[in-house]
């Protein structure tokens, strides 16, 4: 008991210098050790929270990130939010953005206009002008509430306090990325650990006067809200705000097909070098705004810009074992175990080789010396296998045709592509220990449940116990054997209890979501929250009847597939899933679907539609309905209030059948009249 008493105290003791640090360094921006000392003090820690996990109850290293702002800022919502960007990593990537833009607006594969600007690796901040003078600038933040920065802003050289022009909007919001140059870095370093970390410790200064010694730069690049709104095109946009006396960056231009695409990143990637600031990419945005507001955003990222990122860091090192893991929806995934290496920055001791086919094709081996890339933040990848120091006694790998749990795997048939998935799975659900506990993982998780304390380390330990086994079970935990594990007092007992309490009230697309049924991520999980409402329609999934008439209904719903649509249905023929599922929801308050527009032309209104659109694609008309307030059906019955016929080959059965049952038909230049009205 002792011993514990002793771990606890260091702990608690190490952790209370990372705190120390991270103020020296985010807050204080003046570090007190070097990155390296840094790293020692906090690798000790996570060694030791793996050797005794009760640890992570009381505080983790895992849950520290940065330092608490010190509340010298005050949080304000942006007029509209400042969303991330999708990424590309090459001209398939690229390709396939342009394809999506196309279906959406029914372009027929037109080219469109392009326009291009390097992707700075900077703080983003937005400033806002009414009457021409600058009233507010906010940091970015969560995205959709900033930190008021007005005053640090304001003392970056050439940015404009006050616009004189008889052009400027009452209200114009534009978006920049504020840096420190590498040469001027060159003499903060000692300060600061890079450029961008400089950059975002002086715009948190609480002394504007202090900030005004560093020399702080920025690009304008983008527009928050604008009212009224006088451009047309991303690149008219920036033209005119030059005008104004913005800086914006010389290389940003317009491009038009693949291969100036392509052209463009290859030739910015061969300057990164040669630049005064930190890029990463580049960004291709559509330049004319009039379709960026038809594409829209979704819940992460718009739709008309993606950031094609540039090469990737590579490293090399060697395969010192290949060993398998099972996923939460059942995927079998090889990782390969290999000798620490170090690439951008990180140290890498584990590299994904995705799956069978994968393995096979490249024909890695284990002790097979290869080149590893880790692009972004995603995890490490084998790029390639060096034949030549490849042992003569090497062997080809066998992939596993069973998965740990014992149970046959298969590759299913994708219904996309109509061709077998490169991954393995295990298709037992909860039935496979292996995947049930994944899923548990899955479940107790941030975007999930999101239950503090009871987190991966946890449910392994309490899945060995037998006190967690199926998701129910969490509401039902016996604490009077819990109190009795090492590292569980009544402090964290009664924390652990009022987390699952508190986690018991759950939004109905946060259970879809949480629920782990393959293909179905947050933003499907929303758009089927939509669909159903509530937990009790949601809940006629479960019989297998009414499974068929909902599964017709959801083909129409836009972001829900042929894909999606089986693997609901292959989720709930499982009587194991429905089971405890159903026992899950017994112990649960979900709470219904709020609509985000209660207010709009389509309000609590079905609509189906039949036949094509002139000026918009399927996809587009739906969402406009939906963002109107409007839930999109997929068979005609009594329950519809619209059916909306575009001109091109509708669907005369559809059209009979919505006359009989009396549901109001809306042609094409009816719906136009609605929307414009």
């Amino acid at each position: 008991m002792q011993d514990k008493k002793k771990i606890i105290l260091e702990h608690k003791k190490n952790l209370k210098e990372i705190k120390r640090h991270n103020k020296s360094y985010y807050i204080d921006d003046n570090p007190k050790i070097s990155d390296a000392e840094y790293d020692k003090i906090k690798t000790n820690i996570l060694k030791l929270e793996e050797k005794y996990p009760y640890l992570k109850t009381i505080e983790s290293i895992q849950n520290i990130v940065g330092y608490k702002p010190l509340n010298k800022f005050q949080k304000i919502k942006h007029l509209s939010p400042m969303l991330s960007l999708a990424n590309a990593f090459n001209l398939d990537d690229m390709k396939d953005f342009k394809k999506k833009i196309n279906n959406f607006l029914n372009l027929k594969e037109k080219n469109l206009d392009l326009f291009c600007e390097p992707k700075i690796d900077g703080i983003s901040a937005t400033l806002i002008y009414e009457k021409g003078n600058l009233t507010r600038g906010l940091s970015r933040g969560d995205g959709k509430t900033g930190e008021d920065i007005l005053e640090n802003l304001k003392t970056i050289k050439n940015l404009p306090k006050k616009l004189i022009s008889k052009n400027v909007p009452d209200l114009l919001e534009i978006r920049c990325e504020v840096y420190i140059g590498k040469k001027d870095f060159l003499k903060l370093k000692d300060k600061f650990a890079n450029p961008r970390n400089a950059a975002g410790g002086t715009l948190r200064q609480k002394d504007p006067s202090e900030t005004s010694k560093i020399p702080l730069k920025y690009f304008a690049y983008g527009f928050g809200l604008i009212s009224p709104m006088i451009f047309k095109t991303q690149s008219e946009f920036l033209r005119e705000i030059e005008k104004w006396n913005f800086i914006i960056n010389p290389l940003s231009e317009k491009t038009t097909s693949e291969s100036e695409i392509e052209k463009k990143h290859t030739l910015i990637e061969q300057l990164r070098s040669e630049l005064d600031y930190d890029i990463d990419g580049l960004v291709f945005k559509v330049n004319d705004l009039s379709l960026q507001k038809r594409l829209g955003n979704t819940s992460n990222s718009p739709r008309w810009a993606i950031a094609y990122k540039f090469s990737a860091e590579k490293a090399t090192t060697r395969i010192k074992d290949i060993s398998i893991q099972v996923g939460r929806t059942g995927a079998i995934t090889p990782v390969a175990k290999v000798e620490p290496v170090t690439v951008g920055g990180v140290v890498v001791s584990n590299a994904t080789l995705h799956n069978e086919d994968e393995i096979s094709r490249k024909d890695i081996r284990i002790g097979d010396t290869i080149k590893i890339q880790r692009a972004g933040d995603v995890i490490p990848q084998v790029v390639s296998v060096d034949i030549s120091k490849r042992d003569k006694n090497s062997k080809k790998y066998i992939f596993p045709k069973k998965c740990l749990c014992g149970a046959e795997t298969k590759k299913e048939i994708s219904k996309s592509t109509r061709k077998h998935d490169a991954v393995r799975r295990c298709i037992k659900g909860y039935e496979c220990i292996f995947t049930a506990k994944e899923k548990l993982k899955h479940i107790v998780s941030k975007e999930a449940f999101n239950i503090d304390g009871l987190g991966k380390k946890v449910i392994e330990q309490f899945w060995d116990l037998d006190l967690i086994k199926e998701p129910s079970n969490i509401f039902n935990l016996n604490y009077n054997k819990i109190k009795n594990l090492e590292g569980w007092g009544e402090l964290s007992i009664n924390n652990l209890k009022k987390a699952i309490k508190k986690s018991q009230v759950i939004s109905l697309d946060k259970f879809i979501y949480s629920i782990g049924i393959r293909h179905i991520g947050q933003e499907n999980a929303k758009i089927l929250a939509g669909f159903f409402s509530s937990i009790k329609e949601f809940s006629k999934l479960f019989d297998s009847k009414n499974r068929k008439k909902i599964l017709i209904n959801l083909v129409d719903l836009d972001g829900i597939g042929e894909t999606q649509i089986h693997s609901i249905e292959n989720f709930f023929l499982n009587k194991t899933n429905t089971r405890i599922i159903e026992d899950l929801i017994n112990r649960l308050n979900i709470k219904n679907y709020v609509a985000q527009n209660s207010n709009g032309k389509f309000s609590n209104k079905k609509l189906m539609f039949t036949g094509g659109f002139k000026n918009m694609s399927r996809s587009e008309a739906k969402e406009v309905a939906e963002n109107n307030g409007g839930k999109v059906l997929g068979s005609i019955s009594k329950k519809l209030d619209y059916l909306v016929v575009g001109e091109s080959k509708p669907t005369k059965s559809k059209i009979e059948q919505a006359k009989q049952l009396n549901v109001k038909i809306i042609l094409e230049k009816d719906w136009n009249k609605i929307l414009n009205s």
